[in-house]
């Protein structure tokens, strides 16, 4: 069975959830629950914490299922 992956993005930064990789360790949701919400849809809510935030958050999944880059600002 394919399951497809999750993309999230803001202004700032653009988050990827791969189920089929996450252990499963909850900790993102443990230390970062305004952004990372066990029952709520969507389950990532990137207005929920500062994007500096997020990133050492993403940096501490131990499988890897989530990923991030930053977006390119536009030019005005």
């Amino acid at each position: 069975m394919e399951i497809n992956n999750n993309v999230f993005s803001n202004d700032d930064i653009t988050v990827t959830y791969k189920p089929n990789v996450c252990i499963n360790a909850t900790r993102c949701a443990k230390e970062l629950s305004n952004v990372f919400r066990e029952s709520v849809i969507p389950w990532i809510n990137l207005e929920g914490a500062s994007t500096k935030k997020i990133i050492k958050q993403v940096k501490k999944c131990p499988s890897g299922a989530l990923q991030y880059c930053l977006n390119k600002k536009k030019a005005s």
